[in-house]
């Protein structure tokens, strides 16, 4: 998954290096955010983007990648009954 977001950035022309995708893999392992996409987001943003002037380019990488991820579980939670997902968790 990170590597795909790792090229969405190079091919945005965010200068962003094997190190710095590294960094952001160490951070996920260690839950300095989990779940939470505006997190993710700027935690990510902290660890490849060196410069601010880079910022509108991750902008735009991001939303491209991330994009559809929204319909993706709206299609998911209409495949998975509202009912069987209460009884998981009320175990």
């Amino acid at each position: 998954m990170l590597l795909n977001l790792f090229n969405e950035m190079r091919a945005a022309k965010v200068p962003v290096s094997v190190r710095e995708l590294l960094d952001l893999i160490h951070a996920l392992q260690a839950r300095v955010t989990f779940a939470d996409m505006d997190e993710f987001y700027y935690l990510s943003r902290a660890i490849l983007v060196k410069d601010e002037r880079h910022f509108d380019k991750f902008d735009r990488a991001f939303s491209a990648y991330f994009n559809g991820l929204e319909k993706l579980d709206d299609h998911l939670q209409a495949l998975i009954p509202e009912e069987w997902l209460r009884k998981e968790f009320e175990r």
